[in-house]
C-alpha cells in the first residue's frame, strides 16, 4: 500500500512557497506537520456557519456547533479504536494530557512509598510534570537508560519496575530517534506488577496505526498539530473505568453537573458532569476539534499502513544516501524499519544551528536543537543535533536536494 505524494503535495497550499527563491522542502513535521486545505476549509467553514458556544443553547448555532464537537470527539475513538467518545478527553496538546494525568491522577493517588517510572528518552514534557509532582508527594522519579542507539533496553526496564511502580511513562516513538518502542512489550511487563501505562503518542498517532485495545494502554496523549491539524488541540485517551474514577484537573462551566448552595453548611456541592466533559471545563477549542476530525478524515482516507509504508520508504532512502556524506554522523537505530520517519544527525565540526541555518538558506526547513529531550542527547554525549522528519507530503526528489545542500555542509 503506497500512496501518491505528489498527488498529496497538492492539497498543501504553503508547499507552494519559495524562500530565496528556492521551493520549500519541509522536513520538520515532528516538530509541527503543515496543513491539507480540507482542513483549513473545515475551520473556515466552521467560523462562517456554525460558530457558537457547545452544550449551552438550544438555538440552531449551538445546536450545530455540539454535533460538531461531539462528532469530533467520536471521530478520534474509532481512529484509534476507543471503546467511544467518553474515553476521549480534549486538551490542548501531549502536554497537557500528561499534566491532567498528573495532576488529576497522580497527584491524589500516589504516595511517598511510591514510584513512576519513565524513560531517560521522554520529550521534557514526559519528566517536568513527574519531577515538579514528586517535590509535593514525595514519591521517587525511577529513569530506565537506553541502550548507545538510543533504543529501550526491555531486560533493564523490566528489572526496573517493582511493586512500588504505580505508572510507567514511555513514548511509543522517541521524538529524537525515530525508534519505535514495543509499547505492548512494557504494558504486559507494567500490568503484571499492577502498574498503570502512559504512552506519549504525539510521534506514533499521527505516523502508524494505533489500536488502543490492543495495546492495552490505560492512557495515551497526542497532539492535533502533529497530524495534519490545528495547533492547540490535543487529546487523552484513557480507559473508561480510571477516568471514571478521576477528579478533574480544572474546575469551572461546563464541567459539572450540578452546582447547589447548602444553607444549612453555608457550602456550596458539586457533582461532576459526564465522560468525557468533567475534563473539558470552560469554552473548548470547538474550531480545534472540527479541524482535528478533519485532519483524521483526511488520514483515513490515505490509510495509516500506507503512511507507515511511505515514511518508512523515505526513511529508508535517505539513511543510504546519507552514508555517502562524509563528516556526518547519524544517530539511533540503523534499521529504517524500525524508525518513523526522524533522522538525527550532525556534521563534524559545526554545531546544529549553523547547519539548520546554512538549510534554511536553501529553503530546507530541519529542526536543531535538543528537541526538548536533553537527558538523551547526554547519553550519546551530544550538545544538540539536527532533525530532518518526514510526512505524507515528502518525495524521494526533496531527499536527493537535501543530500546535495549536506555534502555542500561537510564540504566546510
Amino acid at each position: 500500500m503506497m500512496l501518491d505524494p505528489y498527488e498529496i503535495r497538492k492539497d498543501f497550499p504553503i508547499l507552494k512557497r519559495k524562500i530565496n527563491n528556492h521551493p520549500l522542502i519541509y522536513f520538520d513535521s515532528a516538530a509541527t506537520s503543515q496543513k491539507p486545505r480540507q482542513v483549513i476549509e473545515a475551520i473556515k467553514n466552521f467560523y462562517e456557519n456554525c460558530n457558537a458556544n457547545v452544550h449551552r443553547g438550544v438555538h440552531t448555532l449551538s445546536q450545530e456547533a455540539s454535533e460538531l464537537y461531539e462528532n469530533a470527539h467520536e471521530e478520534v475513538a474509532k481512529f484509534i479504536n476507543a471503546k467511544g467518545m467518553e474515553e476521549i478527553v480534549f486538551v490542548r496538546g501531549t502536554t497537557e494530557a500528561i499534566n491532567l494525568v498528573a495532576y488529576a491522577w497522580a497527584l491524589r493517588s500516589l504516595k511517598r512509598e511510591d514510584e513512576v517510572l519513565v524513560t531517560l528518552m521522554e520529550h521534557h514534557s514526559n519528566i517536568v510534570p513527574w519531577e515538579s509532582l514528586s517535590k509535593i508527594n514525595g514519591f521517587q522519579v525511577k529513569y530506565v537508560g537506553v541502550n548507545n542507539d538510543g533504543t529501550l533496553n526491555y531486560e533493564v526496564f523490566e528489572n526496573a519496575i517493582s511493586e512500588r511502580t504505580r505508572i510507567v511513562c514511555l513514548p511509543h516513538i522517541s521524538n529524537v530517534t525515530g525508534g519505535i518502542n514495543d509499547v505492548k512489550k512494557v504494558v504486559k511487563m507494567a500490568h503484571e506488577h499492577g502498574a498503570l501505562v502512559l504512552v506519549d503518542g504525539a510521534q506514533s498517532v499521527p505516523h502508524l496505526p494505533v489500536d488502543v485495545k490492543d495495546l492495552d494502554i490505560d492512557f495515551l496523549a497526542f497532539s492535533g498539530h502533529k497530524m495534519l491539524g490545528p495547533t492547540g488541540i490535543g487529546v487523552l485517551y484513557g480507559k473508561h473505568e480510571i477516568l471514571e474514577e478521576m477528579e478533574p484537573f480544572h474546575g469551572g462551566g461546563a464541567m459539572i453537573k450540578e452546582v447547589s448552595f447548602n444553607t444549612i453548611t453555608r457550602r456550596c456541592s458539586i457533582s461532576w458532569n459526564d465522560l468525557p466533559w468533567k475534563f473539558e471545563a470552560g469554552t473548548p477549542n470547538i474550531c480545534g476539534g472540527v479541524g482535528l476530525m478533519a485532519a483524521i478524515k483526511y488520514l483515513k482516507g490515505i490509510g495509516m499502513e500506507a503512511v507507515r509504508a511511505h515514511e518508512r520508504m523515505l526513511t529508508g532512502y535517505a539513511m543510504r544516501r546519507m552514508k555517502e556524506c562524509e563528516k556526518v554522523r547519524v544517530y539511533g537505530p540503523k534499521d529504517a524499519s524500525a524508525k518513523c520517519g526522524i533522522i538525527p544527525f550532525n556534521v563534524d565540526e559545526l554545531s546544529s544551528h549553523d547547519v539548520a541555518l546554512f538549510f534554511d538558506s536553501h529553503a530546507i526547513m530541519i529542526r536543531s536543537g535538543f528537541h526538548c529531550a536533553q537527558p538523551l542527547h547526554e547519553k550519546f554525549k551530544l550538545k544538540s543535533s539536527a532533525r530532518a522528519s518526514f510526512y505524507i507530503y515528502n518525495t524521494r526528489e526533496e531527499i536527493d536536494r537535501f543530500i546535495e545542500v549536506l555534502k555542500e555542509i561537510a564540504g566546510f
